[in-house]
């Protein structure tokens, strides 16, 4: 899919390029003006009050956008909107440029826990960063984080709660600590124990990718699971490898969970994209 138009009648009108941010207001922002963002499909008229004030991002016919959903443009989907039906109009989660022709993919909402598993974070004697980095990164990828929890080193409570998220449906579970050598790291042994299958390429381009940042990095004991529909991945604990490794493995990532829920195209076929 590509972006057909972008039209703000009280700017310039048509604009071949722009650049969408949001301002310390939290406003939505084109080219450092306020101004709403709004979209339509092709053949539906613009000439409306709704369109006179607002930029608006025209795409394809088939286009459609529910609330909450996620419209992802650039090659490597750089710029990340959500659409918001209440104000009728998008946010921004990931600032950046919008083009007539770029391309363009709508992504429904990722459902997604963050499990941190850590002794000291369990007993309030270390502060939790892995987990909302997690959350952060991942929400650049249209992940909405729903569940949040902070357990021990215990082996039957990740597998507890693993089983709770996986039993209320949510896509994606990312544990963060639990990884590494020592004795009380069990994290893998504990998302090995409940797992239905077994992902092994999510940690293989984890220790590949951040050989870069670490000669050490092949010491993860990451590992990635499929629970029910759930797709579990563990990283390490603290946040700086937690960062890295999700960078490492955002190419494949929508397109498993979409492959658990039945909303996946044929392999190798790009559906979003065309």
């Amino acid at each position: 899919m590509r972006i057909l138009r972008l039209w703000a009648p009280s700017l310039i009108g048509d604009h071949t390029l722009c650049y969408i941010h949001t301002n310390r207001g939290g406003n939505t922002c084109i080219n450092d003006v306020e101004i709403p963002v709004k979209y339509a499909r092709a053949g539906e008229s613009l000439d409306g009050e709704e369109h006179a004030g607002a930029m608006t991002i025209v795409l394809p016919p088939e286009a459609e956008i529910d609330d909450g959903g996620f419209l992802a443009v650039g090659e490597n989907n750089e710029t990340l909107l959500r659409w918001h039906s209440d104000s009728s109009s998008f946010k921004v989660c990931t600032a950046g440029f919008l083009g007539v022709s770029e391309r363009a993919e709508i992504w429904s909402p990722i459902r997604t826990a963050v499990l941190t598993v850590s002794d000291k974070g369990s007993q309030g004697q270390r502060v939790d960063t892995a987990g909302p980095e997690l959350e952060r990164l991942a929400f650049a990828q249209g992940c909405v984080t729903e569940e949040r929890k902070i357990v021990p080193d215990d082996k039957e409570q990740i597998c507890e709660t693993v089983r709770e998220w996986a039993g209320k449906g949510i896509n994606l579970i990312l544990t963060t600590g639990g990884t590494g050598l020592s004795p009380r790291d069990n994290t893998p042994e504990a998302l090995l124990s409940v797992a239905d299958k077994t992902v092994p390429g999510f940690g293989e381009m984890m220790r590949i990718e951040t050989l870069k940042y670490t000669p050490r990095s092949f010491l993860t004991r990451s590992v990635a699971v499929v629970k029910d529909r759930s797709l579990v991945i563990a990283f390490p604990g603290s946040k700086r490898g937690a960062g890295q490794c999700f960078e490492a493995i955002t190419g494949g990532l929508r397109h498993a969970v979409e492959t658990l829920t039945g909303s996946a195209s044929e392999c190798g076929n790009n559906h979003h994209g065309k």
